[in-house]
C-alpha cells in the first residue's frame, strides 16, 4: 500500500494506523478502569471497542473485507481468520465472549477476574500493532 492519506470524512481513514493503535490502547485503559470500579457493562463494551479500534489500523494497511466495518465485526473476522496465529484468534474470541451481567444482577469480582479479558484485548491490539509495524517506515 502507498503512503497513508488522511480523510476526515471516511470512517477508516480519519486516523492514521498508529493513531488507531493509540486510540485502542486508550480505550482499553478506560475499560480497565471501568471494570475496576464495578462497571462491567461499560468495561466489556470498552474492551471490544478498543480492540476493534486498533484493528482499524491494521485494516488500513492490509484491507480485509471479511472483517467488516464495525469493531465487533472486526473481532469476529479476526477470530475466524485462519491466516493469523491461533493465540490471536483465541484472544479475539475471548473479547467477543465477554458479556456483562444482564438486568440488575450484581456480580462481585476481583480485579484478577477481569485480567484475562483485558489481556485478551491487549493481545488483539498487539497483533494490530505488528501489522502496522510491518508497513511503517519509522517507529510509532
Amino acid at each position: 500500500m502507498g503512503e497513508f492519506v488522511r480523510d476526515p470524512n471516511h470512517w477508516l481513514f480519519k486516523m492514521s494506523p498508529a493513531e488507531w493503535i493509540r486510540a485502542g490502547l486508550g480505550e482499553v485503559a478506560r475499560a480497565e478502569t471501568a471494570l475496576s470500579h464495578g462497571d462491567a457493562r461499560g468495561g466489556t463494551a470498552g474492551l471490544k471497542r478498543g480492540a476493534g479500534m486498533a484493528l482499524n489500523g491494521a485494516l488500513i494497511l492490509e484491507p480485509e473485507d471479511a472483517w467488516g466495518r464495525t469493531y465487533v465485526e472486526h473481532l469476529k473476522g479476526l477470530a475466524s481468520d485462519s491466516r493469523v496465529p491461533e493465540a490471536v484468534r483465541l484472544a479475539s474470541q475471548r473479547v467477543l465472549d465477554a458479556v456483562p451481567p444482564a438486568g440488575e444482577v450484581v456480580i462481585l469480582r476481583t480485579p484478577r477476574a477481569h485480567a484475562t479479558i483485558v489481556d485478551a484485548a491487549r493481545d488483539v491490539i498487539a497483533h494490530a500493532w505488528v501489522v502496522v509495524q510491518r508497513h511503517e517506515k519509522s517507529p510509532m
